[in-house]
């Protein structure tokens, strides 16, 4: 069924539009090799996504820990297709897309997204995350989780501009961004300046310090990475003119391109850090843009605190004074704007001149899922008034289908809602009703795979993109993980109805 959904998208779709884009390459390719029935291109080999998960001799790695957790968790799901996602969709990231090893004697991981053969520092910290609970239990997850820790230090040294790295630096970039016009360096893939990639990368280190205790990785490499992305930012709050960093690349699509010589939209030097590009990997309207700048703000602090208790470097934690002062500042005073309908609550993008974006984006960091980055309190009166105009026909991008309702993104367009948002939804809620109505639509909308996909069409399921995103299925596990903790008895009402 799920290659039959493929086509079908791809017939509404043709990828004569926009050929040199990541979304229709993931598109194409997966077309392509439907209709010649062979397997797809950087599949896991011997996997084959319609049987579920790989055959175990086919796994990338194996977690006792995890393993144990799926078996227990099972048993608090009666309802057998939820169940059945929650096996199959929690250990997808170790099962298809780690590649653990080692470089100079220490741990080394590789992690991709699924069905590109790279990796982007946003997405692989995002997709191990919710393993980090496991690791003090489980020393060879714990080595994996160092390992990705270790190979995101080098990458940001290779160039913190970059979003996406390929395995090997002899490897070249991925094909839709040869020809980009920035300043590509050996083993970049793609280089969209994107605020949250840095962000993440210092999310998962400190998540990895708090959950072991092991401060091994945060070694002088380390702090030179952690140094490179504390100029990144204080480089982008422009405050002594544009910087280094410019991009631009010859597309039909305005999002995968920047405008202005490749330097974006004008903005005020505010003492917010400027993104050219959105989690979404789309570009930036205004470039400041709030959610990465509230995400920023969290992630300074825990670099001070990685800083000051694990690496033992007390100058490089007093650096994240003045860039983190400066972003509380001007997020305080320009990115909480006033709504004509919801009241004052947090723009998605600002310019520093009195224009203000009102939308939000599945992807993380977006509006919708600041309290998960940990950035606010689920309780803060404007997240509540932001919220509640995000799940409302105020957001452009929030579509009400047949089978659903949800958030969606630019990135694929109208009409289609994303289960990540749909999972972010439940991930920041306190209301019993909207958790299991949320994890209805979940159950009911993989189009019978039983995994997380990109985005599906609101009308009917069978119309999605992404068969492989490790992310989202990730994700989804650690939704049901939450859930089982919190409010174990929300389990049983699924199946109900």
């Amino acid at each position: 069924m799920w290659k039959a959904a493929i086509l079908e998208y791809s017939d509404r779709n043709p990828m004569s539009a926009l050929l040199s884009t990541r979304r229709s390459f993931l598109r194409s390719a997966f077309t392509a090799c439907l209709v010649s029935q062979i397997p797809a291109p950087l599949s896991a080999p011997g996997w084959n996504i319609a049987e579920g998960r790989p055959h175990p001799s086919d796994r990338k790695f194996t977690s006792p820990a995890v393993e144990s957790v799926i078996a227990r968790v099972r048993q608090l799901i009666p309802d057998p297709v939820l169940g059945t996602m929650f096996e199959r969709c929690f250990p997808n990231t170790l099962d298809t897309t780690v590649f653990p090893g080692t470089y100079e004697g220490q741990p080394d991981t590789f992690v991709i997204t699924g069905d590109i053969d790279a990796m982007w520092l946003r997405d692989s910290s995002a997709q191990v995350h919710p393993y980090l609970a496991f690791a003090k239990q489980d020393r060879a997850l714990a080595s994996l989780i160092q390992g990705l820790i270790r190979r995101q230090a080098r990458m940001v040294l290779i160039d913190p501009y970059a979003n996406a790295f390929t395995r090997k630096v002899s490897d070249p970039p991925l094909s839709w961004a040869v020809h980009d016009q920035t300043q590509m360096k050996p083993g970049v893939a793609e280089r969209k300046w994107e605020l949250d990639s840095l962000c993440y990368t210092i999310r998962l280190a400190h998540g990895y310090w708090r959950a072991t205790g092991d401060t091994s990785p945060f070694n002088s490499e380390w702090k030179a990475a952690a140094s490179a992305i504390l100029h990144t930012m204080r480089e982008q709050q422009r405050l002594s003119g544009p910087g280094p960093y410019s991009f631009q690349r010859d597309s039909a699509n305005p999002l995968d391109t920047v405008p202005l010589e490749g330097f974006g939209n004008p903005a005020r030097p505010v003492g917010m850090i400027f993104s050219m590009f959105r989690p979404s990997d789309d570009c930036c309207t205004y470039p400041l843009f709030v959610p990465a700048n509230l995400f920023a703000m969290q992630s300074l602090q825990q670099l001070r605190e990685l800083a000051s208790s694990a690496a033992g470097d007390s100058s490089l934690a007093g650096e994240c004074e003045l860039p983190l002062t400066a972003i509380r500042a001007a997020v305080a005073q320009y990115g909480v704007v006033e709504h004509p309908q919801f009241g004052r609550i947090w723009a998605y993008e600002v310019d520093g001149y009195g224009n203000a974006l009102f939308m939000d984006d599945s992807n993380a960091p977006g509006l919708l899922s600041l309290p998960y980055l940990g950035c606010c309190a689920t309780s803060d009166p404007i997240y509540q008034r932001t919220r509640r105009f995000v799940l409302s026909d105020a957001n452009p991008y929030f579509f009400r289908g047949k089978v659903a309702e949800g958030a969606g993104s630019p990135h694929t367009g109208l009409g289609q809602i994303w289960p990540m948002g749909m999972i972010l939804r439940a991930l920041t809620s306190a209301d019993d009703a909207e958790i299991v109505q949320c994890l209805r639509w979940l159950r009911n909308t993989t189009a019978g795979t039983d995994f997380m996909h990109e985005s599906f069409d609101g009308n009917n399921p069978a119309k999605f993109t992404r068969p492989w995103f490790a992310w989202a299925n990730t994700l989804f596990g650690e939704l049901i993980l939450s859930v089982a903790d919190r409010k174990p008895a929300l389990l049983r009402e699924i199946g109900t109805t």
